[in-house]
């Protein structure tokens, strides 16, 4: 259990599955982390209880800041726990691996929220507002041979990441599929990704991808 304020993403299946893949693939063993976008630092702890080298996280969020700090206080783990947007504190820093669980959720509009819990999960129309950034900046704090490793919702494009990933430079495949039930988000969203043709009249399933990008 790891503790939250109210605005700060809850670690879900996303999270999960993510968490599950770096560590039966021994990504994160004996190499430098980054964690983008960290919420509760959930990822980020994993991380280090898998044997990182050292793990940095960042979030724009300043609760959520707050929460991985302490999260990782009590844990008793050593987290550079940073705030600001997406890579910007961290000029001249390179990292071995970068993992994330963006938001990716479909939203009505473009416009991001910033004070509000949809912050932790709306991503503009298309959903991939923060992706896209993320695939086209990660190069830029990834060592020569780095990797990064990102989850989120087939619907917003499983092969928009792996083209995205590839644009910029890295090797891209899909490392794991898992297909939940919609949580509170898209259910109350469902309408709106029928009529837009996202999903089937009816469907509340999801499937989360984790896409990784070799450089």
């Amino acid at each position: 259990m790891l503790n939250r304020a109210p605005g700060v993403y809850r670690a879900q299946s996303d999270t999960e599955v993510l968490i599950d893949v770096m560590q039966r693939g021994g990504y994160a063993d004996g190499r430098h982390v980054l964690d983008v976008g960290t919420g509760s630092g959930a990822i980020a702890l994993a991380a280090a209880r898998a044997g990182a080298a050292s793990v940095t996280a960042v979030d724009l969020s300043a609760r959520s800041v707050a929460a991985a700090r302490l999260n990782a206080r009590l844990a008793g783990l050593d987290i550079d726990v940073r705030r600001g947007d997406l890579f910007a504190p961290l000029t001249g820093r390179r990292f071995d691996l970068v993992v994330s669980n963006p938001p990716y959720v479909p939203a009505v509009t473009d416009r991001l929220p910033r004070h509000s819990r949809a912050r932790c999960w709306d991503a503009g129309v298309d959903g991939r507002t923060l992706i896209d950034r993320i695939c086209a900046g990660a190069g830029d704090v990834l060592t020569p041979d780095g990797q990064i490793l990102l989850v989120h919702s087939a619907l917003c494009g499983t092969q928009a990441t792996v083209d995205a990933l590839g644009d910029a430079g890295f090797v891209p495949s899909v490392l794991a599929r898992v297909t939940i039930p919609f949580g509170p988000v898209m259910r109350g969203r469902a309408a709106m990704l029928e009529e837009r043709g996202l999903i089937a009249e009816g469907e509340r399933f999801e499937e989360l991808v984790v896409v990784s990008g070799m450089r």
